[in-house]
């Protein structure tokens, strides 16, 4: 009798520790069956749902207000709240106030393109010790501030294409300036060591004069092209990094009526559509700045879930991403040119 009882309790109890356990796991995990390798979220399915503090550069440059569209659209298909933070201007310690408040907010997730890439390092690093993961996009700051850096373009082929683009047009041959977003982010420094690299070794007959920070702010990008034709009246070329540049350039030359002065570098389409058709410029680089919000917000969002990114991942209204390290790479550069501007509205 004994005995018989003996196993029969130890067979309910059995049953009981089973049952709990396979309704535990049942509330954790989905398993879904699907051919499909587009991803999108995560791949282990939450209802939680996340905030993703988002800090660009500068608000005031429509750079950053195309990223927003994206990021904006992903949070609404992915069911996260997205606060969408920064400065009108590129400033350090406005970014840095910023991100305090996010803090203070309690986000799960921080999201940061760095206008400098080793002065955030304490604010992330007070982020961290609240149990708020940090990523970069758009520009980096040390690795020991985040867990990963989403890049839009391979940052050599980058650079080396724009030295490219301006020597294709001075007929490799004359002087050059490079104006840039700020002095300290990460991005651009890294854009014009690949610029002078390119300059160095194909280009000997084109000369860099000065290298010029302008904040990402328009109109001291407009300045710094004004003083700089006054300083070099038979400059041949610039080179702008920042989204600003590029249209700001254009006005002075032609405000000044200068003629004969190249312009390559990075903006947008809709910046740069009147003065392509115009002839001012001849072509113009970057990529789709709302597809680098979307990614952002999705890997974010997988982060959080506890899946990262791989090499080769097709997410959803961007296309395969390639992972080198801890760095996504989203895309390739793309040149606008009186051409085919018109089939670009960003």
């Amino acid at each position: 009798m004994w005995r018989g009882w003996k196993y029969g309790g130890l067979l309910v109890l059995l049953f009981i520790i089973t049952s709990c356990l396979n309704k535990d796991e049942a509330a954790r995990y989905e398993v879904i069956f699907s051919k499909d390798t587009e991803i999108q979220a995560s791949a282990r399915p939450t209802n939680e749902k996340y905030t993703i503090g988002m800090v660009p550069k500068a608000t005031e440059n429509p750079y950053f207000n195309q990223v927003e569209d994206g990021a904006r659209e992903a949070a609404m298909d992915l069911g996260v709240e997205l606060i969408y933070e920064g400065s009108p201007v590129a400033d350090t310690e406005q970014q840095i106030r910023v991100i305090r408040n996010l803090i203070a907010r309690n986000v799960d997730m921080l999201a940061i393109s760095a206008n400098d890439s080793t002065r955030l390092l304490p604010v992330l690093m007070e982020a961290k010790r609240h149990d708020i993961r940090v990523i970069t996009w758009d520009s980096d700051t040390a690795e020991s501030g985040r867990e990963l850096f989403i890049d839009m373009v391979d940052p050599e082929t980058l650079g080396r294409h724009l030295m490219d683009a301006l020597a294709e047009q001075m007929e490799e041959e004359g002087t050059f300036v490079i104006l840039t977003a700020t002095s300290t982010a990460s991005n651009t420094n890294e854009w014009v060591k690949w610029i002078t690299a390119q300059n160095r070794e194909y280009y000997p007959q084109m000369t860099l004069l000065q290298t010029v920070a302008t904040d990402d702010d328009p109109q001291k990008a407009y300045s710094a092209v004004m003083e700089l034709l006054a300083q070099h009246p038979g400059l041949g070329g610039i080179i702008g990094t920042s989204a600003v540049v590029p249209p700001a350039a254009a006005k002075a030359l032609i405000d000044s009526n200068v003629t004969g002065l190249h312009i390559a570098g990075l903006s947008t389409p809709n910046l740069m559509r009147s003065y392509l058709e115009a002839g001012t410029v001849q072509n113009i680089t970057l990529w789709s700045p709302k597809k680098l919000g979307y990614l952002t917000v999705v890997l974010a969002k997988n982060l959080l879930d506890g899946a990262p990114p791989y090499h080769g991942q097709d997410i959803r209204n961007v296309g395969e991403i390639r992972v080198k390290g801890d760095t996504v790479i989203m895309g390739e550069p793309l040149d606008f040119t009186k051409e085919n501007v018109d089939q670009y509205a960003f």
